[in-house]
């Protein structure tokens, strides 16, 4: 069978699983890897190989320049401290951590592994399964409207933690063959490709906007997007920088600077819609992939040692987050302590761990022993944390809201729409451009449909502090985000001065933070100021 034959099955095959998904309300990646393994049992057609090439080269410059093109680089900016918290130190951690529980549980199982595991060896697998990949999660909390910074924590981290990851990799496969290096060299070298693919990732970026700025055309404009994604990439790779790192920062700036100050409010549209496809595409058929690869019969062989091995990156998992809690408890990027939780299992890995897994060199010992635990962790990550999320995170009262929340919500929006609709026909019967009986009906439909959304409303239980609290966290953002556009705008105008704005907009930022991670304490403090106003 030709590959394009291949590609085109993979498609439909990825078409009929998101149907099944959507009907079973489970997971698309679950759903997709298991697909995977099902069409790799069965083998029904000869499908591409996952290998490191294929990943590199076509589906992560793409799919990182589309999460990283739709991220605010703003919020990512006032949530550094917990994103790059755990994208580069807890990263490191997460690796010792991860290769030290697992070489202490290997001792108990020398006859599945066959010898014992030096530690560079396991300082490899950690960091092939350090990088989170929670598509599957951000998907869920997307849909089922679960607070807005923790989605963006968990995109956020995935994101820079891949470039971390592969950096780390690399340096620990170093130790791994042999080579002597030292924590000052590896420091040196850890610096020297993160800083350098970042430069470069800020030139492309730079230079694809300034393009962008000058060209009116929808159709150049999205192939110059293509550009800065596998360009920087590729050029990062050639020059020994790291390539993830260079796609995230020019996929940063194409999706803050680019779009926002060269694009019109059509071809804006017309490149999100481009990307969220790609995005969708590359996701479907890796995932896939991912399943195709993973042989059930090897891993059954040594399931001991993989359960230890997913115990091991559970447990590191943890320790990053709930120490990065800790240490941000008292700061104003404080994470919620149900939130932890949700951020430690939200720790998916995928296809990224399978492929540098895959990319070790043959004669690396152990190698076959680490791809097959690499895989096995994978797959339990994606099936067991994928599964359980959804419910784990409703049981924490993260995800959700009620069902008379919802429908006041929908009763309020048809009103608005209604006396929206009126209002529009009344221009239009003032134009005297239409039939007025024709009004005449249309508005009294409308009339009715208004009365019926009201009585709806009234008949519903008395709203309870779940509704005024989520209406106080929209408006108070909403006038939050407008004072950093007036304190922006004042300081243009040379009527503040830059250190007195950088002040304001810490406050603000800090506000934002707080009102994001702790709306019921912010609700709960300006509501006693009320009351202690009112009795004044």
């Amino acid at each position: 069978m030709i590959p394009e034959t291949a590609v085109l099955l993979l498609f439909v095959v990825a078409s009929l699983l998101s149907l099944i998904a959507n009907r079973l309300h489970l997971p698309y990646t679950v759903a997709l890897v298991l697909g995977g393994l099902a069409l790799g049992a069965l083998h029904l057609f000869h499908t591409p190989v996952l290998t490191h090439d294929l990943v590199f080269n076509l589906f992560l410059p793409g799919l990182i320049f589309e999460s990283a093109y739709h991220l605010s680089a703003s919020a990512m900016w006032r949530d550094r401290l917990a994103i790059f918290g755990l994208a580069v130190p807890g990263v490191f951690l997460s690796m010792v951590v991860t290769a030290y529980v697992f070489l202490w549980a290997s001792e108990y199982l020398p006859h599945l592994s066959g010898a014992v595991i030096p530690l560079a060896v396991a300082l490899v697998f950690g960091a092939a399964v350090a990088a989170t990949d929670p598509i599957s999660v951000v998907a869920i909390f997307r849909k089922l409207m679960a607070p807005e910074r923790l989605t963006f924590m968990i995109e956020s981290e995935s994101l820079l933690n891949d470039g971390t990851a592969i950096v780390f990799f690399s340096l620990f496969l170093t130790l791994a063959e042999g080579k002597s290096i030292s924590i000052t060299h590896l420091g040196i070298d850890f610096v020297s490709e993160v800083g350098g693919g970042a430069l470069l990732g800020l030139i492309v970026g730079w230079l694809s906007s300034e393009i962008i700025k000058r060209i009116g055309d929808g159709m150049v404009e999205i192939t110059i997007t293509i550009l800065a994604a596998y360009g920087s990439f590729l050029l990062a790779t050639q020059l020994g920088y790291s390539g993830v790192i260079a796609t995230v920062v020019a996929g940063l700036i194409c999706g803050n600077y680019g779009a926002q100050k060269g694009m019109t409010a059509s071809v804006r549209m017309a490149v999100n819609t481009f990307w969220e496809y790609i995005g969708f595409a590359l996701n479907s058929l890796i995932f896939l992939l991912v399943g195709l690869t993973i042989n059930l019969l090897d891993l059954m062989h040594i399931w001991a040692l993989v359960l230890a091995a997913y115990v091991a990156v559970t447990i590191a998992r943890a320790a990053v987050v709930y120490g990065m809690g800790a240490l941000l408890s008292r700061t104003r990027a404080k994470i919620p302590l149900n939130w932890n939780f949700v951020l430690m299992w939200g720790g998916i890995r995928g296809a990224l761990s399978m492929v540098l897994a895959l990319s070790l060199p043959a004669g690396l010992p152990h190698r076959e022993l680490l791809i097959n635990l690499v895989f096995g962790v994978v797959l339990l990550t994606i099936l067991v944390q994928g599964l359980s999320i959804s419910p784990l995170a409703r049981m924490l009262k993260v995800l959700g809201k009620s069902g008379a929340d919802q429908n006041t919500e929908i009763q309020r929006l048809r009103i608005f729409l209604a006396k929206s609709d009126l209002l529009e026909l009344k221009k239009l019967g003032e134009e005297g451009l239409r039939d007025q009986r024709a009004l005449n009906v249309l508005k009294v439909a409308l009339e009715e449909e208004q009365k019926e959304a009201t009585e709806q409303l009234r008949q519903l239980d008395k709203p309870d502090n779940n509704i005024m609290q989520g209406d106080f966290v929209r408006l108070y953002r909403r006038i939050l985000l407008a004072r950093k556009e007036k304190i922006n705008q004042a300081q243009r105008e040379g009527l503040l001065n830059e250190i007195s704005a950088e002040q304001l907009l810490v406050d603000i930022d800090a506000q934002l933070l707080e009102i994001a991670s702790q709306p019921e304490t912010v609700f709960a403090r300006m509501s006693v100021v009320k009351e202690e106003s009112s009795v004044a």
